[in-house]
């Protein structure tokens, strides 16, 4: 089985443009692709992982990845997927995202020795003259095919600003200079830029001959991918610091029954053989597959020691049980008082105390912990991104809370 035949098999393949040329390259280590990644925050999340995951398998298979680091496309704002404006970033904003999505991609993508590249495309959209820009590429873009391409349509009603107009140029600008410049014969994506993405393919086409070989391939992301992203948006972050290793581990660990195999087809490394075995499990048995999906992504992101530390405080947590479902609280922001909640409201409202002085008696006595770290302080409080993003709170050995601020 070649790459591009396993990847139809984990379901993560939803459109190419060229089946049967993409098939030949990706195959025989031929393909030169880029996927891009905007700048809009300072951490990727789960919603990056089929991504993430197909640059590592292709990279895997002989081919040269290019990770695109938005810094220049994410002045603008991508419109795909959203009812408004995104927030604009400044520069130095933009600059500090970039060099975080650069730390973490180092942990997937091989960039040693020239097996991959990263590049900024502020490097050549910037320096680009407008009237330049529209002579060099306008022509190549029709006014009505773009007002029909999903990314716009669905912002017709709400409105589209000018600015987001010009997204799917600058995206498509992105491809042609790397086409010309580093060889990039494939773009990767989800299925929400598939226009996006073809506006790239025609650009090429048409500067460059209909025989330019620019082939598109796209991601099953978003009935997957971006279900996940928009779970994760506000709470699953591939940061350790915005969600710590076992919080992350009990992300996957909860995820839905009729999800756990999918998930591991999709987005671990284990055999394809093996998960077939996977695919006869059910009842109790479903609960180690989650064990395995949570293990095998914990320790792709935040390495073997740290993925192992996860299991074995979730197996502590729930007393080496096969349940695994963590009781939550959901908190609004009526529950907060100046931004924050402190620990006493929070042994409260989590039910893991009877009253303010029982939660003050827990904590003096050293029985509550927030996050594995144990409390000593009655005053001590959470602000509401702590809060945003889940606390784990326990009192003595047995009794746990997860309280989220929705």
């Amino acid at each position: 089985m070649g790459i591009y035949e396993e990847l139809k098999a984990r379901g993560l393949i939803a459109q190419v443009t060229d089946e049967e040329q993409v098939r030949e390259w990706v195959n025989n280590g031929k393909a030169v692709f880029y996927i891009g990644y905007d700048c809009t925050a300072d951490s990727l999340h789960v919603g990056h992982f089929m991504a993430l995951s197909l640059m590592r398998r292709l990279q895997l298979a002989g081919n040269l990845p290019i990770a695109l680091i938005g810094d220049g496309t994410t002045l603008i704002g991508d419109p795909s997927g959203r009812t408004d404006m995104r927030k604009m970033l400044s520069r130095e904003d933009i600059k500090y995202n970039a060099e975080c999505f650069k730390r973490q991609m180092e942990k997937f993508i091989d960039f040693s020795d020239g097996k991959a590249l990263m590049l900024y495309n502020s490097t050549w959209l910037e320096p680009l003259n407008y009237i330049e820009m529209l002579r060099e590429v306008g022509a190549c873009f029709s006014v009505n095919n773009m007002l029909r391409a999903d990314c716009y349509k669905q912002r017709m009603e709400r409105g589209l600003s000018f600015l987001e107009f010009n997204y799917m140029i600058m995206q498509s600008y992105d491809w042609y200079y790397m086409f010309q410049h580093y060889g990039c014969n494939m773009q990767c994506g989800g299925n929400d830029q598939w226009s996006n993405m073809l506006g790239g393919t025609e650009l090429i086409r048409k500067k460059l001959g209909q025989d330019a070989h620019a082939m598109t391939i796209t991601l099953l992301l978003t009935s997957e991918g971006k279900k996940m992203g928009k779970t994760a948006a506000g709470a699953v972050w591939l940061d350790p610091n915005k969600t710590s290793p076992f919080d992350f581990y009990q992300y996957w660990r909860n995820v839905a029954d009729a999800d756990v195999l999918k998930c591991i087809r999709m987005l671990t490394f284990l055999p394809l053989e093996q998960i077939d075995e996977m695919d006869k499990w059910e009842g109790s048995q479903l609960n180690k597959a989650k064990e395995i999906l949570a293990y095998e992504l914990t320790k792709m992101v935040h390495g073997e020691e740290e993925a192992e530390k996860a299991q074995a405080s979730a197996k502590a947590l729930f007393g080496g049980t096969d349940g695994g479902e963590i009781p939550t609280t959901e908190l609004s922001e009526a529950d907060l008082v100046d931004g924050k909640l402190d620990i006493l409201s929070i042994l409260v409202k989590s039910g893991l105390c009877a009253s303010k002085s029982d939660a003050r008696r827990n904590v003096q006595q050293g029985g509550v912990s927030v996050d594995e770290a144990k409390v000593a302080d009655i005053a001590a409080s959470y602000d509401a991104d702590a809060l945003r993003t889940g606390i784990m709170v326990r009192r003595g050995k047995k009794n746990y809370n997860r309280l989220v601020l929705k």
